[in-house]
């Protein structure tokens, strides 16, 4: 397995991985990938050869995207590298794929002195999330409640 940045070539694979993890990963369009990819400064896979079996995509502050979570982000802290998104292939769960990819995203926060940003959804509950977080040292900074779902807010400090 190695790690490597995304291109628009990986769109299709991704959005297959992103739909396994719903609800939560949060549904997404391809075209919306694809977008996400432009607005990212961190965006890396694992692959097993040119089969990806896991992402994430990481924006830093100030995007136009419009996300309500990363909103959040924006309107309390200058500075973080937000995880909008990581999902790892049913068949590579509990594999350490999502640790390779936590393990660089730490490492770039780090280089650039920020905080790590991201949550986790609280309704409907993930406690495979929950627990991965936890494992990385993030700290629970607030909850944002939507209209049919909420958010756990995580940071994990530089």
């Amino acid at each position: 397995m190695d790690v490597r940045g995304l291109t628009v070539h990986d769109v299709e694979a991704m959005w297959s991985i992103n739909e396994q993890g719903l609800p939560g990963t949060g549904k997404v369009a391809p075209e919306e990938l694809v977008a996400l990819l432009d607005f990212s400064t961190l965006s890396l896979g694992v692959f097993d050869g040119k089969t990806l079996l896991g992402f994430v995509v990481c924006l830093p502050p100030k995007t136009t995207y419009g996300s309500l979570n990363y909103a959040w982000f924006n309107q309390r802290y200058d500075a973080f590298l937000y995880v909008d998104r990581v999902a790892v292939a049913d068949h590579e769960r509990n594999n350490g794929v999502g640790s390779m990819l936590y393990e660089h995203v730490v490492e770039q926060a780090a280089m650039h002195g920020v905080p790590v940003a991201a949550e986790v959804s609280l309704e409907p509950p993930n406690p495979g999330s929950e627990r991965f977080h936890h494992r990385f040292a993030f700290e629970k900074v607030g909850v944002l409640h939507h209209e049919k779902k909420s958010v756990t807010m995580y940071l994990r400090p530089n």
